[in-house]
């Protein structure tokens, strides 16, 4: 079965750098995507990017630059690098990842993403 475990989350002030790392397993179709998304308090959970699996990344319009998605296929990890972080980047990050023939065309919608990681906690303070 299909099973992704994040790690890297933390507590950094707004300017500093965190890179949060996403082990995934599982995956048997030869086309998928792992997709990054948040949740803070109260809102809804949103995506901040996905790579698929030739390495093409795409990213919400919020990232601006700030954030870069990428993996390692040989480990079976993704990698979402979050530099000048922002307090309102603060939330529980999550990868999720969608296997199948069309998987390269998805997006950024949580629904649309299969299999889910527990999560780890982004504290950006000002």
């Amino acid at each position: 079965r299909v099973q992704l475990v994040e790690s890297g989350g933390g507590s950094v002030q707004a300017g500093g750098s965190l890179r949060l790392s996403c082990d995934y397993s599982g995956i048997t179709y030869f086309r998928y995507s792992v997709g990054w998304f948040r949740q803070a308090p109260g809102k809804e959970r949103e995506g901040v990017g996905k790579i698929d699996d030739v390495g093409a990344p795409k990213y919400a319009v919020f990232v601006k630059g700030r954030f870069t998605v990428s993996r390692d296929h040989a480990k079976k990890t993704s990698y979402l690098q979050m530099n000048s972080l922002l307090p309102e980047d603060t939330a529980v990050y999550y990868c999720a990842a969608v296997q199948g023939l069309w998987s390269r065309s998805i997006g950024l919608a949580p629904n649309d993403y299969h299999y889910w990681g527990q999560g780890t906690q982004v504290t950006v303070s000002s």
